[in-house]
C-alpha cells in the first residue's frame, strides 16, 4: 500500500465533502454565523492534533535529544510555527484559532459557545467528560471525540494519518468552494479577516504544508502493511467524522431558517 492507495480508498469520501449540500446553504449573514460558530471546534482541535505530533515526532522534553527524523521534525516545527504564530492582516502575530475568532466577531458571529465550552474543558481537566456534557450536536462531539481517541491512541503514524488526510490534504479543496460561497452572496460585508484566514490555508497546505505532510505518512509507514492499513481505517473515518460536522452545521442552519 501507499499513498496512491489510499487516496484512491477515500476518494469517495472526499467527494461527498467536496461536493456537499451544506456550501449552498449558507446564502445570508445569519447562515455564515451559524457556520462559524459550529466550524470553530474543528478550527481549535486541529491544533491538538498538531501538538500530539510535536510531542512525537520532536523533542518537547528536557534533556534534548535528536529524534529520527529531520524532515518530518521540520515539517511539524513548520507548522506548528504557522499555526501558533502566523501573520495576521493587520502584520500582527496571532494563532490560526485566534485569526478565526477575530473574523469571527468581526462579522458579527458568536464566540460563547466555543469560549465557555474551553473554559469547560480547562475546569474538568478531561476533554472526553467536557466534550460529552456538552451541549453540541452530536455530530460535533462525535467529531471531537474522534479527534481526542486518536491522540489518546498515541500512535504517531495514525495521528498523522488524521492530520493529513482528515485536515491538511483536504483543506485547499474544501475551503475553495467555501470561499466561492462567500465571495457570492455577501458582497457587501467586511469578511477580510475571514476571507485572509481561509486564504492563508489554502495558499500553506496546498504549497508547502500538504506535500510535507505526505512526506511524513511515507516515513512514518516505510514498508510496514499494517501501518498503511491503520492510516487507511483513521483517514476513512476522519473523513466521515467531517461529512458528520457539515451535515450537522447543514441541519442547524435549516432549522435556524425555519424558525425565522
Amino acid at each position: 500500500m501507499n499513498i496512491e492507495t489510499i487516496n484512491n480508498s477515500i476518494q469517495p469520501q472526499k467527494e461527498l465533502l467536496l461536493q456537499h449540500s451544506l456550501y449552498k446553504k449558507v446564502r445570508t449573514i445569519e447562515d455564515l454565523q451559524c457556520f462559524l460558530e459550529n466550524h470553530v471546534y474543528a478550527v481549535w482541535d486541529f491544533m491538538s492534533l498538531l501538538k500530539a505530533l510535536q510531542s512525537k515526532l520532536t523533542c518537547t522534553t528536557t534533556p534534548w535529544f535528536a529524534t529520527q527524523n529531520p524532515q518530518t521534525r521540520y515539517l511539524i516545527n513548520e507548522i506548528v510555527l504557522a499555526e501558533e504564530s502566523d501573520l495576521t492582516l493587520d502584520g500582527n502575530r496571532s494563532s490560526h484559532y485566534e485569526m478565526y475568532i477575530e473574523a469571527m466577531k468581526a462579522c458579527g458571529a458568536n464566540t460563547a459557545g466555543i469560549e465557555d465550552f474551553l473554559s469547560e474543558v480547562d475546569s474538568l481537566k478531561n476533554i472526553f467528560v467536557a466534550i460529552k456534557t456538552s451541549n453540541l450536536h452530536p455530530n460535533i462531539k462525535a467529531f471531537l471525540d474522534f479527534t481526542f481517541r486518536v491522540i489518546e491512541e498515541g500512535k504517531s503514524h495514525e495521528i498523522a494519518a488524521a492530520f493529513t488526510f482528515g485536515r491538511e490534504d483536504l483543506i485547499p479543496s474544501m475551503f475553495t468552494e467555501i470561499l466561492k460561497n462567500f465571495q457570492a452572496n455577501f458582497p457587501e460585508t467586511d469578511l477580510s479577516k475571514l476571507i485572509y484566514y481561509f486564504e492563508r490555508h489554502i495558499q500553506l497546505d496546498a504549497d508547502e504544508h500538504g506535500p510535507m505532510a505526505m512526506k511524513m505518512i511515507i516515513e512514518l509507514c516505510g514498508t510496514d502493511a499494517q501501518k498503511w492499513s491503520d492510516v487507511e481505517e483513521v483517514s476513512k473515518l476522519a473523513l466521515e467524522k467531517r461529512i458528520g460536522l457539515w451535515d450537522a452545521i447543514e441541519e442547524t442552519i435549516t432549522m435556524n431558517v425555519a424558525l425565522a
